[in-house]
């Protein structure tokens, strides 16, 4: 790790580099020097992220900009470059490092504890729209090419069907028609966007509570973190995705389906956080949040599914039907959004005239 750090403009000498955090991607460790400062040291997980330039220039690209604008330095992640200026260093075995200063005073939860728990998260998210929404979103890399695609995801479910490599499509019928009946409703956003009636925006992509820093006094949100996935996207994309996971009411492999569905109370909550953040959306961004639940969980199951038909060689399982659980749990929730997609626009019209 040495040699690593001391290609970096560390303030001190290190006195200590240990594993930090509970992330399963990346390799992380808490550097501290001599003086007590501290820095987050991570190795770049290249399997995953292949484009490591492409995704290296989207981080320090974003990271600067939100600098330039906070109010607070504890309201973005800062990137250390390298003494020679880049983004991140190269070791002998071709591993890729980076180092961001370590943000004091912060507490990352891993699940919601409360429903003020979800508001911050939905406020930090909604305040990165907010700051990046001047920057250029179509000069950043795809790092994850056609991840929010959703056409692209039932191009490859048809495929999935239609090759049943596992001979697993007679055993599935109920969840074809299921996920077949919404292609339509769900490719919608994506369409929008093409049609440019949707902005392209920034978007993080993976929008849970554990990729938000806490004030660990007052509990209020600081900035977002986890910046790999940040790309063009749209607005609905993000909210969707944390509507997807912090407003449903059981576990992503919960076998029962009946403790599956939306729970309302969280959404508007979510809602609240999000649009008391982010001003700058235009009205039929707003209007379209809702759909943006649904497309997102809905292409969460096709992803499931598409994986399951497949043989299982992108999600890890934990027992032979994990993925078609997976699936069927997000259907039921896709399913009761569906049921509530009057009310959620009600709900998010009614908070964003205030």
């Amino acid at each position: 790790m040495k040699e690593i750090l001391q290609q970096f403009p560390m303030k001190g000498d290190i006195t200590s580099c240990e594993p930090y955090g509970s992330g399963h991607i990346n390799d992380t460790y808490r550097v501290e020097t001599d003086n007590g400062t501290l820095y987050i040291l991570q190795r770049i997980n290249t399997h995953v992220f292949p484009n490591v330039a492409g995704l290296m220039q989207n981080i320090a690209s974003v990271t600067e900009f939100l600098s330039a604008r906070a109010n607070d330095p504890r309201e973005t992640m800062h990137l250390v470059r390298a003494n020679d200026g880049a983004p991140y260093v190269v070791d002998d075995q071709g591993g890729c490092w980076r180092v961001y200063d370590f943000v004091t005073g912060s507490v990352c939860l891993q699940k919601i504890e409360r429903a003020q728990d979800f508001y911050e998260c939905a406020f930090a998210f909604g305040n990165f729209q907010r700051m990046m929404a001047a920057f250029p979103a179509e000069t950043l890399s795809e790092t994850i090419p056609n991840f929010h695609n959703t056409p692209d995801r039932y191009q490859k479910l048809n495929r999935a069907i239609a090759e049943d490599r596992m001979n697993r499509v007679k055993d599935v019928s109920e969840e074809i028609s299921f996920a077949l009946s919404l292609a339509q409703e769900v490719g919608k956003l994506h369409r929008l966007r093409e049609s440019g009636a949707l902005p392209t925006r920034v978007t993080h992509n993976d929008t849970k509570i554990n990729n938000v820093l806490m004030d660990e006094i007052t509990g209020k949100a600081l900035c977002v973190i986890d910046l790999d996935t940040v790309m063009p996207g749209l607005a609905a994309y993000d909210f969707g995705d944390s509507i997807r996971f912090g407003a449903a009411t059981a576990a992503e492999d919960e076998e029962d389906l009946g403790k599956m569905r939306l729970d309302v109370s969280l959404f508007e909550t979510y809602t609240r956080g999000f649009l008391a953040a982010c001003k700058n959306l235009t009205p039929l961004e707003i209007e379209t949040l809702p759909l943006g639940a649904l497309t997102m969980t809905q292409e969460c199951g096709v992803r499931f599914l598409t994986d399951y038909l497949e043989g299982d060689t992108y999600f890890k399982i934990h027992r032979p039907d994990h993925n078609l659980i997976r699936c069927r749990t997000q259907f039921t929730l896709a399913a009761d959004i569906k049921r509530h997609l009057p009310k959620l626009t009600e709900i998010v019209l009614s908070v964003a005239r205030g």
